[in-house]
């Protein structure tokens, strides 16, 4: 059964991976600020259009907004490079903040991910997720996916029978 489960999963994420492929930008956008409201990180909205400075969405941590984390989601068919990140860092330092979360439905290279975590030794924080683990997180969070089946697997209750009943 766990063979079976873990060749579903893989299949559910290709296939998670090619509709979010499929979507508009906006629609991504959009489902990266739902994730992560799902996650439980805070209220969010979308504010991505031309001109908006690199940030794509915003979390409000606190009810009054006191707290954010700004968000940039790009869903790309190529791998994400250095300056993109570079790019997203001066978005942050423009609108002074210090929490960012940077979101593709591809990869990052392995410079893009060598400068998140060189500007993450900092004051700052940018935290890089790929394709592969956006899809892991809507299954686990429930984002554009929905229960089909559920099996619970009993076994039997030694220390019920060991206590003497």
């Amino acid at each position: 059964m766990a063979t079976a489960y873990r060749g579903l999963l893989a299949n559910l994420i290709s296939d998670l991976r090619a509709t979010v492929n499929g979507i508009t930008p906006e629609q991504f956008e959009q489902l990266v600020v739902d994730l992560l409201v799902k996650m439980g990180y805070g209220q969010g909205e979308t504010v991505g259009r031309s001109g908006d400075g690199g940030i794509d969405g915003i979390i409000n941590q606190d009810a009054l907004g006191l707290e954010k984390v700004y968000v940039q989601a790009k869903r790309w068919a190529g791998q994400v490079g250095e300056p993109e990140i570079r790019n997203f860092s001066g978005s942050l330092d423009a609108k002074g903040a210090t929490k960012g979360v940077f979101i593709t439905a591809s990869t990052f290279s392995g410079t893009a991910r060598q400068t998140a975590q060189t500007i993450s030794a900092g004051n700052k924080f940018i935290r890089l997720v790929d394709g592969n683990e956006l899809a892991q997180l809507m299954i686990r969070h429930g984002v554009g996916v929905v229960t089909e089946y559920t099996y619970e697997i009993k076994k039997l209750d030694e220390n019920y029978f060991a206590e003497g009943i």
